[in-house]
Protein backbone atom coordinates (compact mmCIF):
# COMPACT_ATOMS: atom_id res chain seq x y z
CA UNK A 1 0.00 0.00 0.00
CA UNK A 2 2.87 2.72 0.34
CA UNK A 3 4.40 1.85 -2.39
CA UNK A 4 1.44 2.62 -4.23
CA UNK A 5 0.83 5.89 -2.23
CA UNK A 6 4.65 6.41 -3.66
CA UNK A 7 4.07 5.84 -6.94
CA UNK A 8 0.75 8.40 -6.98
CA UNK A 9 3.04 10.61 -5.54
CA UNK A 10 5.48 10.67 -8.13
CA UNK A 11 2.82 10.89 -10.43
CA UNK A 12 1.57 14.16 -9.01
CA UNK A 13 4.62 15.43 -8.76
CA UNK A 14 5.40 14.85 -12.57
CA UNK A 15 2.43 16.56 -14.07
CA UNK A 16 3.03 19.35 -11.72
CA UNK A 17 6.62 19.63 -13.32
CA UNK A 18 4.96 19.27 -16.58
CA UNK A 19 3.01 22.06 -15.92
CA UNK A 20 5.51 24.61 -14.66
CA UNK A 21 8.93 23.91 -16.83
CA UNK A 22 8.15 26.08 -19.81
CA UNK A 23 9.24 23.66 -22.86
CA UNK A 24 12.06 23.55 -24.21
CA UNK A 25 12.12 24.41 -27.94
CA UNK A 26 15.53 23.96 -29.72
CA UNK A 27 13.84 24.71 -32.87
CA UNK A 28 10.58 27.12 -33.10
CA UNK A 29 9.91 25.21 -36.65
CA UNK A 30 6.55 23.01 -37.16
CA UNK A 31 7.28 21.30 -40.29
CA UNK A 32 4.60 19.60 -42.67
CA UNK A 33 5.69 18.06 -45.92
CA UNK A 34 4.22 17.59 -48.92
CA UNK A 35 5.34 14.08 -50.30
CA UNK A 36 5.89 13.31 -53.34
CA UNK A 37 3.45 11.98 -55.66
CA UNK A 38 0.61 14.08 -54.05
CA UNK A 39 -0.49 16.06 -57.41
CA UNK A 40 -0.59 12.92 -59.77
CA UNK A 41 -2.70 10.73 -56.64
CA UNK A 42 -5.12 13.83 -56.74
CA UNK A 43 -5.32 14.31 -60.38
CA UNK A 44 -5.89 10.26 -60.49
CA UNK A 45 -8.80 11.11 -58.14
CA UNK A 46 -7.57 9.81 -54.93
CA UNK A 47 -8.88 11.24 -51.70
CA UNK A 48 -5.14 12.25 -50.55
CA UNK A 49 -5.05 13.56 -46.78
CA UNK A 50 -1.59 14.88 -46.62
CA UNK A 51 -1.85 17.73 -44.47
CA UNK A 52 -4.26 18.31 -41.44
CA UNK A 53 -7.40 21.03 -42.47
CA UNK A 54 -6.26 23.02 -39.67
CA UNK A 55 -2.40 22.92 -37.92
CA UNK A 56 -1.92 24.50 -34.61
CA UNK A 57 1.30 26.71 -33.62
CA UNK A 58 2.16 28.18 -30.20
CA UNK A 59 3.72 31.54 -30.06
CA UNK A 60 7.27 31.31 -28.95
CA UNK A 61 7.60 27.73 -28.97
CA UNK A 62 6.81 26.82 -32.15
CA UNK A 63 5.46 29.73 -34.11
CA UNK A 64 7.30 28.76 -37.59
CA UNK A 65 5.10 27.14 -39.99
CA UNK A 66 7.89 25.48 -42.56
CA UNK A 67 6.15 23.92 -45.72
CA UNK A 68 8.84 21.50 -47.47
CA UNK A 69 7.06 21.03 -51.20
CA UNK A 70 8.89 17.13 -52.03
CA UNK A 71 5.98 16.58 -54.66
CA UNK A 72 6.82 16.87 -58.61
CA UNK A 73 4.57 19.94 -58.92
CA UNK A 74 4.51 23.20 -58.08
CA UNK A 75 2.41 23.86 -54.97
CA UNK A 76 0.70 27.47 -54.15
CA UNK A 77 0.42 28.61 -50.25
CA UNK A 78 -1.25 31.78 -49.97
CA UNK A 79 0.57 33.98 -52.53
CA UNK A 80 3.51 31.89 -52.49
CA UNK A 81 4.48 29.13 -55.55
CA UNK A 82 6.41 26.65 -53.74
CA UNK A 83 8.65 24.88 -56.28
CA UNK A 84 9.42 21.11 -55.98
CA UNK A 85 12.39 20.69 -53.26
CA UNK A 86 12.16 24.09 -51.98
CA UNK A 87 10.73 24.86 -48.79
CA UNK A 88 8.94 28.08 -47.15
CA UNK A 89 9.15 29.42 -43.77
CA UNK A 90 6.18 31.53 -42.34
CA UNK A 91 7.01 32.67 -39.29
CA UNK A 92 3.94 34.37 -36.75
CA UNK A 93 4.21 36.98 -34.15
CA UNK A 94 0.33 36.83 -33.17
CA UNK A 95 -2.00 34.80 -32.10
CA UNK A 96 -4.98 34.29 -33.99
CA UNK A 97 -6.63 32.26 -36.73
CA UNK A 98 -5.63 32.13 -40.36
CA UNK A 99 -6.81 31.35 -43.53
CA UNK A 100 -4.57 30.83 -46.76
CA UNK A 101 -5.42 29.10 -49.82
CA UNK A 102 -3.54 25.65 -50.35
CA UNK A 103 -3.65 23.57 -53.21
CA UNK A 104 -1.92 20.69 -51.42
CA UNK A 105 -5.93 20.21 -49.74
CA UNK A 106 -8.49 19.40 -51.86
CA UNK A 107 -10.42 21.80 -50.49
CA UNK A 108 -7.69 24.25 -51.44
CA UNK A 109 -7.93 25.78 -47.80
CA UNK A 110 -5.39 25.57 -44.76
CA UNK A 111 -6.45 27.19 -41.76
CA UNK A 112 -3.43 28.29 -38.98
CA UNK A 113 -4.41 28.67 -35.55
CA UNK A 114 -1.62 30.42 -33.21
CA UNK A 115 -2.42 30.45 -29.62
CA UNK A 116 -0.80 32.67 -27.21
CA UNK A 117 2.26 31.97 -25.50
CA UNK A 118 2.20 29.71 -22.90
CA UNK A 119 1.42 30.15 -19.09
CA UNK A 120 2.90 27.83 -16.35
CA UNK A 121 -0.17 25.87 -15.72
CA UNK A 122 -3.15 24.24 -17.66
CA UNK A 123 -2.15 25.55 -21.22
CA UNK A 124 1.64 23.97 -20.59
CA UNK A 125 -0.01 20.78 -19.62
CA UNK A 126 -2.49 20.62 -22.81
CA UNK A 127 0.38 21.74 -24.92
CA UNK A 128 2.49 19.01 -24.01
CA UNK A 129 -0.40 16.34 -24.82
CA UNK A 130 -0.55 17.47 -27.68
CA UNK A 131 2.96 16.61 -28.43
CA UNK A 132 2.58 13.71 -27.21
CA UNK A 133 0.16 12.59 -29.42
CA UNK A 134 1.70 14.16 -32.35
CA UNK A 135 4.55 11.60 -31.65
CA UNK A 136 2.36 8.89 -31.25
CA UNK A 137 0.33 9.67 -34.38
Amino acid sequence: MRGLAVVGALVLLALAAAAVVPPAAAAREELFEIPRGTWSQRMAGKDVAILPDTIHLTLGTRDVLLLRNADDVPQTFGPVLIMPGQSFRLPFEKSSTYHFACTAHANGQLTIVVDPPLTPGWSTLQWRWRQMQKLMA
